[in-house]
């Protein structure tokens, strides 16, 4: 029996991009294609509202290969990460070690250790590793750099009295001069940077599976960074590692092999994916510069990019704090997925505790569960041949690299960070983010938008809050600044500037929680039926950010029985919430009864008769272009001083 064979394309007649675009802008009755679908990214460049088979042509990404040059669809041939735990060892070997035996049995393949250079002996190393299978997982150290050869010579010397091959021992020591000079404000010249770096690679030549010199843009990520932002000064960043190495006489591909990249996993999932997949490409086409006089089989594979992700710490809040677990596992999505080499998550509470054992369980399984049951580990870079994320790719490619030159014109990156250029830049773009935050341009969930109405969170945050840095969660890792290794010094740099996405909005609540009287936001309902429950909804929200109690409401028949209710409830705010069109006679008769009282009168909406109620006295009007963060502290100005 013959077999029927379908296809059902075959009965359609291609669409062409015209024809779709045609259809589209028909849709919109008038509006501007560009103006209304096409998205202006703050990475700097546009993204289209879709995209077709035909957007790939020309595109170079699509024709390479998993593990091989330039790296764009990975380093490997499969997906499997590293799962990272970082545990504070400044203080006790013994209790860290043990920490570290514990995880290890729970699916930790990566520890990392933060160190005092002031505690550094070899028996300090034996005890911390006591017990650990140090050749069947990756220990990463961060210590100063100054004792980080000392670090790596009792390395050398602990793994071969173990009987391990130090050539096939994999890990780091994180020696990063630069970010000591952004984060600490420390005056290192040109000559000690180079020295610092060029000395650990030299004593740690005995172990070439580890990475000695860190590119630490995750504390640019945690101040705000956009993805072309972080990745144009990570790339510059390396670039002047491998210049100042290559320079002190270390060959090219010994170089390139010492670097890691221990970078941020922002909020935006497919730009944060495809930012990885840039990197790796871009990476491996500025080792090849490095080439001469030729393109050693060394060197290639030298330009594989080494990449440490850790879960970004900007957009991360103490109010509704599980909603910090949603951002980190999207991250953590977007960072397998790209095909990154180790991953840490940030534990969802170090916003407001040292993280709990709970908090780092939840942490650790984040990644099992990735691995164990979407099978993230098991397919090599997914987003192959998509049409959104290989432009989106090569988008983020040429808006970084256009950054990356722009750096290198200004003489590179340690110039720009001893002149202060990078913290400055940071400074603004982190200005502008957070004005978009308090604009609700850019949405924190129960943070600025749609918080949990209830939630108390003064009494749960604790002293110690807070990690100091990407690996420590104790408080040794002080902001001064220091000549080299020694006292402060007076010309210290200025520093990146600190801070998260949500900060201003929880100060503002944490104020109103401290107040002696929890205000009351009155709805006073009336009119049109859609509009009076739509504008109580967002004035609710709006409100409640603030920490205010919010009273909604089915409807009044008059603005005098609203007014009644809201006294009776005791209201410190009453919200007119109606349309547009009965405001004119409504907001009047209401502003006659209030404008005298002691209640706060807001209008929810932005009328077209706003100029005649401003000009009878009515200054309160709330909607979605208002500046919520700016308006909620006038309030509190008023009322928490009462």
């Amino acid at each position: 029996m013959a077999e029927n064979k379908v296809n059902m394309l075959a009965d359609f007649a291609p669409v062409s991009t015209e024809t779709w675009k045609a259809k589209i802008i028909a849709d919109l009755k008038g509006a501007d294609f560009d103006k209304k679908l096409v998205w202006r990214t703050p990475e700097g460049f546009n993204v289209q509202p879709f995209y077709r088979r035909e957007d790939l042509k020309g595109l170079k990404t699509t024709v390479s290969a998993p593990g091989q040059f330039p790296y764009v669809r990975g380093t490997r041939t499969n997906n499997d990460w590293a799962i990272r735990q970082n545990i504070c060892a400044c203080k006790n070997a013994r209790k860290a070690n043990e920490k570290a035996l514990e995880v290890l049995n729970k699916g930790i393949n990566s520890l990392g250790f933060c160190l005092d250079k002031e505690k550094l002996t070899y028996h300090f190393i034996k005890t911390l590793l006591n017990g650990i299978a140090a050749d069947c997982i990756a220990i990463n150290f961060s210590i100063c750099a100054c004792a980080a050869p000392k670090l790596a010579n009792i390395l050398v010397r602990y793994y071969g009295r173990m009987g391990y091959d130090v050539k096939h021992m994999v890990g780091s020591i994180n020696v990063d001069p630069i970010k000591n000079m952004l984060v600490k404000g420390k005056p290192l010249t040109r000559e000690q940077v180079s020295a610092k770096i060029a000395e650990v690679v030299k004593a740690a030549k005995a172990l070439p599976g580890y990475r000695v010199v860190g590119v630490n843009s995750v504390v640019l990520n945690n101040s705000g960074a956009y993805a072309t932002q972080e990745l144009a000064y990570a790339l510059a960043w390396g670039a002047e590692y491998m210049t100042m190495l290559t320079e002190a006489g270390v060959p090219n591909y010994r170089a390139a092999n010492a670097i890691r990249f221990n970078m941020g996993i922002g909020g935006n999932y497919f730009m944060e994916l495809a930012k990885f997949r840039a990197a790796r490409l871009l990476w491996a086409k500025i080792v090849e510069a490095y080439k001469a006089p030729i393109f050693t089989t060394a060197l290639r594979n030298a330009a594989k990019m080494n990449v440490s992700a850790e879960t970004s710490r900007f957009n991360m809040t103490i109010f509704d704090a599980y909603v910090n677990l949603l951002r980190t596992q999207t991250e953590t999505m977007s960072a397998a997925l790209a095909g990154v080499d180790e991953i840490t998550v940030t534990p969802f509470d170090i916003t407001y505790e040292r993280p709990t054992d709970f908090s780092e369980r939840i942490a650790r399984n984040q990644q099992l569960l990735l691995k164990e049951e979407a099978h993230f580990d098991k397919i090599v870079d997914p987003a192959a041949g998509s049409y959104y994320l290989e432009n989106l790719t090569a988008s983020i490619a040429a808006e970084a690299w256009k950054q990356f030159l722009a750096i290198q014109e200004q003489g590179g990156m340690y110039q720009m960070v001893a002149e202060g250029k990078v913290q400055e830049h940071m400074a603004a773009n982190l200005k502008a983010r957070l004005n978009d935050v308090a604009k609700r341009k850019e949405v924190l969930l129960g943070s600025n938008q749609y918080p949990n109405f209830t939630e108390k969170a003064a009494k749960k945050i604790k002293a110690d809050a807070g990690a100091c840095s990407s690996i420590c969660t104790c408080k040794t890792d002080k902001k001064q600044a220091t000549c080299g290794c020694g006292s402060s010094c007076e010309n210290a740099l200025p520093t990146l500037p600190v801070a998260r996405a949500a900060e201003e909005f929880e100060q503002l609540r944490l104020e109103t929680e401290a107040a002696k009287k929890q205000p009351v936001a009155f709805m006073l309902t009336i009119g049109n039926l859609a509009m009076r429950i739509a504008r109580a909804q967002f004035s609710c929200n709006f409100l409640a950010c603030a920490g205010y109690k919010v009273i909604d409401n089915n409807g009044f028949a008059t603005i005098a029985e609203g007014i009644k209710a809201a006294r009776k409830a005791k209201a410190d705010i009453i919200v007119l919430c109606s349309s547009d069109d009965e405001y004119a006679t409504l907001a009047p008769k209401a502003w006659k009864k209030l404008q005298n009282a002691k209640e706060i009168f807001i209008v929810a909406g932005a009328p077209a008769c706003m100029e005649d109620l401003q000009k009878l006295g009515i200054q309160n009007f709330i909607h979605v272009r208002c500046n919520v963060l700016e308006t909620l502290k006038g309030l509190n100005n008023q009322l928490l001083t009462k």
